[in-house]
């Protein structure tokens, strides 16, 4: 206790002194400074819809598609991605992803713990001229991108459902997001970043809400985590299938919900970008479900629930990178793609190679971030957002997108391999078999979610 009390008061101080800094900065510059409070208002909302893409929308998703014996364990790995991510981004993650360097390649340290990062100002790099959002407070931008953060590493949870040790996994979650997440946010959306184009005279891939940082990278490492891990016991020879598929159907709904903030949000305005956003969205998203209900109708006879999600989520995370260059007939194809491109990696290609990616993390978000990534090369135009592709002319944008798709994919799956050895190494990656068998719910954390008596 005694220890304590200096501790709390050093803490104090420290936050006291750097609010006066703040508050002082502010004072100083904010007369000469515009804040939208329209799109401030928008982009918190929007940081709002992604937080709840996480919890409860993926967690809910995710834990309706494991076996009843583990879904608690689902719920707890989603929590703890967004407690976890959330402050290593306030400590470290935020100033690594999106700090100016000049090697392009990692941020620098200057908004450790946020220092410099105001609630009122928005953020202007005086080296480059170049600002990540001008009518927004830096803190609205910054928090915007956290959600971003927090639900990445998240989606990986998909690969190694119902086999990995919890702490192994905290410590996982730790490693990736800094080692994995931040530099490749950093090359794509950070001001100097050697694969973006947030850099002067810029021209390179264009990612609009996270096709290669968030869905690429997710996807590949997941990838990396089934190979690593091994299959399920008993896998493929005892399928287990989805316990609960009306509580998948409302994560989904509420992934699609929130996906509104995390594309449309992307545009960091209210204005006529976000809308376009918006609507190519929801048109990918329903094609995307469509698509895939109709190979299983084709190809399997009969169309599914577990299907119609599945492809939903495709469509989604497949016009991610391109929601905001590209018109309703651009999303119209990405989303013909989505359902069915990844369908062929879930149904047909899986099942041949008999790799255990449990909830098809690789097959929707890897081959639908790498698709709908390549895509924007295909379908931009300039008309909404500057840029076009190779059907308006512009072959150049897809090489950048093929370059951008290749050095993520590779960068992502071999870091990835070793922080999995490393983590194996330190806590023991998988649980043996007795607590496999038993479920993750009652080994890991001693609880149920579901009792036979009251």
């Amino acid at each position: 206790m005694r220890r304590l009390v200096p501790a709390a008061l050093a803490t104090t101080v420290l936050a006291a002194v750097g609010a006066r800094a703040d508050e002082a900065l502010a004072a100083a510059a904010a007369p000469a400074v515009h804040i939208d409070s329209g799109s401030t208002a928008w982009v918190l909302f929007s940081a709002a819809l992604v937080f709840l893409m996480t919890a409860p929308g993926l967690a809910l998703f995710y834990g309706g598609l494991v076996r009843r014996k583990n879904i608690l364990s689902i719920l707890m790995q989603c929590m703890m991605a967004m407690f976890l991510v959330s402050l290593q981004w306030v400590l470290v993650g935020y100033s690594l992803a999106f700090g100016s360097d000049k090697a392009g390649i990692i941020g620098g340290l200057e908004w450790l713990g946020l220092r410099g990062v105001s609630h009122v100002l928005p953020h202007f790099d005086p080296a480059t001229g170049l600002s990540y959002a001008a009518t927004i407070p830096h803190q609205a931008f910054m928090v915007f991108q956290m959600m971003f953060a927090a639900i990445t590493p998240a989606l990986i949870i998909g690969a190694f459902a119902e086999r990995m040790r919890f702490g192994a996994y905290c410590l996982f979650i730790l490693l990736w997001a800094t080692l994995v997440y931040d530099p490749v946010a950093h090359w794509i959306w950070g001001t100097g970043g050697f694969l973006g184009i947030m850099r002067p005279g810029g021209s390179g891939a264009i990612d609009f809400a996270g096709g290669l940082v968030v869905h690429t990278n997710a996807g590949v490492a997941a990838l990396a985590c089934a190979l690593f891990l091994g299959k399920r016991r008993g896998y493929p020879q005892r399928l287990s299938p989805p316990h609960n598929l009306p509580l998948a159907m409302v994560g989904a709904g509420l992934l699609w919900f929130g996906w509104f903030g995390f594309n449309a949000g992307s545009a960091l305005s209210a204005g006529g970008l976000a809308v376009s956003a918006f609507v190519v969205t929801h048109l990918a998203g329903a094609v995307g479900g469509l698509t895939w209900a109709g190979m299983d109708w084709v190809f399997n006879r009969k169309p599914t629930m577990l299907g119609v999600i599945t492809g939903a989520v495709s469509g989604l995370a497949t016009v991610t990178p391109a929601s905001g260059f590209v018109n309703i007939w651009g999303a119209l194809a990405i989303g013909v793609l989505a359902g069915s491109v990844p369908w062929l990696f879930v149904m047909v290609l899986k099942p041949r190679l008999g790799y255990d990616d449990s909830l098809d993390a690789f097959g929707v978000h890897g081959i639908g971030g790498i698709l709908g990534s390549l895509a924007v090369g295909l379908f931009a135009v300039a008309g909404i957002n500057g840029k076009q592709g190779l059907l308006a002319g512009d072959w150049a944008q897809l090489l950048y997108q093929g370059k951008a798709v290749l050095i993520v994919a590779v960068y992502s799956f071999v870091l990835t391999l070793v922080i999995l050895k490393v983590v194996d190494l330190i806590a023991g990656l998988r649980v043996n078999e007795q607590e496999e068998s038993i479920g993750l719910d009652l080994t890991e954390h001693r609880e149920v979610a579901y009792t036979l008596i009251d």
